[in-house]
């Protein structure tokens, strides 16, 4: 299923600058698999080494936060929208 992801001003040296790109994939696992077959890169800066979400990086599926949904096992329906947010620190 076809959705639209949105990519954060540090990773779009892995889009050619695009801030927005299409991907495939009926949960979100597939969906960043399919940004890293199309956008090389990409998936070692939203995954960990066991391939689990890295703890600073947000991801949303429309509005809803995959960490209190299913994580990469959350539905990505066609025409979803996918945001890729890093956490911003500060005091």
């Amino acid at each position: 299923m076809s959705v639209s992801v949105r990519i954060p001003t540090i990773l779009r040296t892995y889009t050619g600058g695009l801030s927005e790109v299409s991907a495939e994939g009926a949960v979100l696992s597939e969906v960043i698999a399919d940004l890293e077959r199309n956008h090389a890169g990409i998936a070692a800066r939203v995954l960990d080494d066991s391939g689990k979400l890295r703890r600073f990086v947000n991801v949303y599926v429309n509005d809803d936060d995959v960490r209190f949904e299913q994580g990469l096992a959350t539905p990505t329906p066609a025409g979803a929208g996918i945001s890729i947010i890093p956490a911003v620190a500060g005091g």
